[in-house]
């Protein structure tokens, strides 16, 4: 992204949803990088979920069901 990476933009919606009372909406990372502590840096930013790519769609599918049940 040119202006904010996800990590920054994800921390910027969660101050704006504490400031302004907003429901928490549901991040999930959905990146290339695959290192060692990615994932811990994605959650510890306030993401909710963390998908690698090449996706698996048996994974994107349980964890998008993570957090569609109980939404419709």
């Amino acid at each position: 992204m040119p202006v904010m990476d996800g990590l920054e933009t994800t921390r910027a919606l969660r101050l704006r949803e504490q400031r302004d009372e907003l429901p928490r909406l549901p991040v999930i990372a959905m990146t290339a990088h695959a290192f060692s502590g990615d994932r811990e840096r994605c959650i510890a930013a306030g993401m909710d979920g963390y998908i690698t790519k090449p996706i698996v769609v048996s994974d994107l599918c349980d964890t998008l069901l993570l957090w569609l049940e109980g939404s419709v």
